[in-house]
């Protein structure tokens, strides 16, 4: 039987053929001469003689008979690829269904080689930032690797730096945000959560999974609240959603990126450009904004009324338990949606008319900008706006819930006497961010020779590790469990008064969240930074998918592909400002009784919970996502302090952002 580990070679430098030399042990394919293109037919010994002694290992491929690929085919080579574009997902899909249906590892090898020229690269990739790094990186930028590539040999190459703001100057106020917008971890993980939360397949079982409409919800509310922090953290007020349709997006972006396959580069959009229907007769698209409106409405009536209509004319309630999970599928939406007739697909297509704002008619044969694409969309300012406006969707709902009460808040026995925070050396409740200079591999996405390392050294946010020391007392008289839970909101708005507790509450980030044992009397708890439910460190965000990989087809290389999810632990804490910005830290030790969910968790790969549940499996708080901050508070609550219980408890943190740069240490 093949080796299951060569099918990842298929994956090395995805614009070359298929054989030609791949992976850091030179390995070569050897292709029965049906399976080559036309183009290479004639010359692929020539070709392939030119790798000569330097290959170490020859992999026999297994001439087969070849199912139908016409569907999958239908994308060209050359052009972009979008799971927001219907067509684009059924092609996909088709895909998934044929390499599924294989019935040996050899078969599969087989028809992915047939395949591999011939259908788009796009379509599924182990890691974007190694496989295709000009969706994270400046055209000049690979121009320079290309020639460092080329001038100089494999453990002489130097790092090619990334410009800090290369995309706009300080003119444009929303260019102060670069750091965040176009950080290569925070648009990493986005992908990867597509990646890992897919929300169409042939096979409805690759995308059920639990709380999967919720955890879309949550991690782009989670995404919205941080941005607006970081707009504290550069003296700018909160979004404005993108709520009228009609409207002009005032913001413009211009990405200063080629796309390495479709050999052209991403398209800007300029300032005050409007939506337009979409009349794309190549791409399948015909649909009107006017679409949009409609289904923003019925979701709107379906919120009001509390309950959905699915395909067969019944009603899904949308209720306190499993509500924003429907509306989560609904609203992307995904194929769990329960009307997708009715209630259309309003998230994708959205992304889809900012995408071809610059030309909805394909009149300048022009493809979609970096909206269209879920490893590019957060580069984009007006995602933010975008993702503003869904999420006042979603909490158009959650403001029709009841309030939690004291009860429902407070763990009898268990309160929390006193929380800090400390840095190495600094002072207490103050918390430090940086510049940090970092290097990442980005050589398998590029067809350079001779082989090797080819590495990019980008500059990104850091900040100091800190350790939470929190001081519970359980009066209970006997041992307790609780789950600790730990958020972070600006003091003051923009104008520099204190925050309501109502708007506040929308700003909260999740920094932690973890289970926690109380014995009898007073407890210390400690707990660091780098343990947070809700990141992956640096190592993980940017690994290397060939050092330590299990064996293909194994439970431990589907954990392995899960690992990478989650927000860089660079991104963790807020930039700040220079003189400080005043936040507040809430901590709540929660019943875990009420909290738990009885399932036994495996592997390794669980620390990024919060944002990225747990693989195949329930997600481990029986609370909803962004408790206790998900609803209204109750009447009476206008400030934070107000709607604290005893085992709740707040401090005053400053985080200070020092204008300094430091290089990491591999």
């Amino acid at each position: 039987m093949a080796d299951k580990k060569n099918l990842l070679l298929l994956f090395d430098h995805p614009t070359e053929p298929v054989f030609m030399d791949k992976g850091k042990r030179v390995t070569v394919f050897d292709v029965p001469d049906s399976f080559l293109t036309d183009r290479y037919r004639p010359i692929s010994n020539e070709v392939q003689s030119r790798v000569g002694d330097k290959v170490e290992q020859r992999v026999p491929v297994r001439e087969i008979s070849i199912p139908d690929l016409r569907i999958p085919m239908s994308l060209g080579r050359d052009e972009q690829f979008s799971l927001f574009l219907p067509k684009h997902r059924r092609i996909a899909g088709r895909l998934i269904d044929i390499f599924m249906n294989m019935r040996s590892v050899d078969d599969l090898q087989s028809v992915a080689v047939y395949a591999r020229d011939r259908v788009n690269p796009g379509l599924d990739l182990p890691s974007f930032s190694q496989t295709f790094p000009d969706r994270f990186i400046d055209s000049q930028v690979i121009r320079k690797m290309r020639e460092e590539s080329f001038v100089v040999q494999p453990g002489s190459r130097m790092p090619i730096t990334i410009p800090r703001d290369y995309t706009a100057s300080d003119l444009d106020p929303e260019h102060r945000l670069w750091y965040f917008r176009e950080d290569l971890g925070i648009n990493l993980h986005h992908w990867h959560w597509h990646l890992v939360y897919p929300f169409e397949a042939s096979a409805r079982s690759i995308v059920t999974k639990d709380c999967r409409g919720e955890l879309f919800y949550y991690i782009h509310q989670q995404v919205i609240a941080r941005f607006n922090v970081e707009r504290f953290s550069n003296n700018l007020a909160r979004l404005l959603p993108f709520n009228n349709l009609s409207h002009p997006i005032s913001e413009g972006y211009f990405p200063k990126m080629d796309s390495l396959v479709a050999s052209r580069a991403w398209p800007p959009r300029f300032e005050s450009t409007r939506l337009s229907d979409l009349n794309r007769e190549a791409d399948q698209l015909n649909v009107e904004i006017g679409d949009l409106e409609r289904w923003r409405d019925r979701i709107y009536e379906a919120i009001h009324q509390g309950f959905v209509m699915d395909e067969r004319g019944n009603r899904v309630p949308l209720d306190e338990a499993t509500g924003i999970d429907t509306l989560g599928n609904m609203i992307e939406s995904s194929i769990l949606s329960p009307n997708r007739v009715l209630y259309g697909d309003l998230h994708n297509n959205g992304h889809t008319f900012i995408s071809y704002a610059h030309d909805p008619t394909s009149k300048h044969l022009e493809s979609f900008g970096v909206m269209g694409d879920v490893s590019t969309a957060m580069r984009d300012p007006v995602f933010y706006k975008w993702h503003s406006y869904i999420d006042r969707i979603f909490q158009e709902h959650k403001s029709r819930l009841p309030a939690y009460t004291e009860n429902q808040l407070n763990y009898s026995g268990v309160s929390i006497a006193g929380i800090q925070v400390d840095t190495n050396g600094g002072r207490p409740n103050n918390l430090t961010t940086f510049w940090q200079k970092s290097d990442v591999d980005m050589s398998r996405g590029f067809d350079f020779l001779p082989r090797g390392n080819v590495f990019a050294r980008f500059t990104h946010l850091q900040h100091l590790p800190f350790t939470y020391t929190i001081s519970v007392n359980n009066d209970s008289g006997a041992q307790r469990f609780g789950y600790v839970r730990i958020f972070m909101a600006p003091k003051n708005d923009e104008r520099g008064q204190p925050m309501l507790m109502r708007d506040q509450r929308s700003m909260m980030i999740e920094l932690d969240k973890f289970v926690t044992s109380l014995n009898p009397g007073p407890n210390t708890i400690r707990r660091r930074s780098t343990e947070s439910s809700v990141t992956i460190p640096f190592e993980r965000t940017f690994r290397n998918l060939d050092a330590n990989r299990p064996a293909a087809g194994t439970a431990e290389e589907l954990e392995f592909n899960f690992c990478g999810c989650g927000w860089p632990n660079h991104m963790l804490v807020p930039k700040g400002l220079p003189e400080g910005l005043q936040c507040v830290l809430f901590i709540m030790v929660s019943n875990y009784e009420n909290d738990r969910i009885d399932q036994q968790l495996v592997g390794r790969c669980s620390d990024a919970a919060s944002y990225c549940g747990v693989r195949d499996r329930l997600y481990p708080d029986r609370q909803s996502m962004g408790f206790p901050f998900d609803r209204l508070p109750r009447s009476g609550v206008d400030r934070l302090v107000n709607f604290l219980t005893p085992n709740m408890s707040i401090v005053d943190v400053t985080i200070r952002h020092e204008n300094r740069t430091v290089q990491r240490q591999n």
